[in-house]
């Protein structure tokens, strides 16, 4: 399992965004993000960086 912490999800609909983009990634078998505790959560083959990246292409900051 992989925790980022991610800035500037403010509802729902930014969990959304980040957990659709993490669904995107190759490897990943579950994705989940969590607003209020700025954290987004990544399950399976996947390499850090690109969870990061996936993020911030959604429009979000992320760090590992």
């Amino acid at each position: 399992m992989t925790i980022i912490t991610v800035d500037g999800m403010s509802c729902t609909g930014c969990e959304d965004n980040v957990t659709d983009a993490l669904g995107e990634l190759p490897g990943v078998e579950s994705a989940s993000a969590d607003h209020e505790a700025g954290t987004a959560t990544a399950e399976g083959n996947v390499n850090v960086d690109a969870i990061v990246a996936a993020i911030e292409d959604a429009g979000y900051e992320a760090s590992a």
